[in-house]
Order: structure tokens, then sequence, then C-alpha cells
């Protein structure tokens, strides 16, 4: 979490923003956000703003991983029936 002065001009984009952008469930922003992969801002009530620019620089950079939620939850299931059968 950062809490760096913003220039006038940045744009911040809320987590259901963020997250149509990367095709994520906000709640995997959040993670993100908590683990240190994405700077937040938080606002007065507490809520978590993300800068755009750093936004769109991990779009274009891909240093975010980006699994969907659905995938993730899959494999955990293959997983878990793989371990139980052993």
């Amino acid at each position: 979490m950062s809490s760096h002065s913003l220039p006038s001009s940045e744009s911040l984009l809320t987590p259901a923003e963020v997250a149509s952008m990367f095709r994520v469930d906000p709640k995997t922003v959040t993670r993100w956000a908590k683990s240190g992969k994405l700077s937040s801002i938080r606002t007065l009530g507490g809520h978590r703003r993300y800068r755009e620019s750093e936004v769109r620089e991990l779009l274009s950079t891909g240093t975010v991983e980006v699994d969907s939620p659905h995938h993730q939850g899959s494999q955990h299931h293959q997983a878990s029936q793989h371990h139980q059968a052993s």
C-alpha cells in the first residue's frame, strides 16, 4: 500500500474498473494490492483506488499474473481429488 502524494492530473480507478481491464474479479485486484503487486491509495472512507497510469503499465508489461478465478478453482478441485485418491 502506498501513500505517495498524487499529482492533481492523475486519474484513479476503482477495484471494479481495474478488474474489468484485466478481466478478473475485483477481489483479485484487492489481493494484488495486499501482496504489493499493485499499489493502492485509500480514500477517506477506506476504499482502495488505483493509479490509472500504473494499471495501464501493468497491462502493457504483463507483470501481474492474470488467471481466471474459475480456472484456478478447477485446478484446485482436481488437485484435491488427486490428493484424496493417493
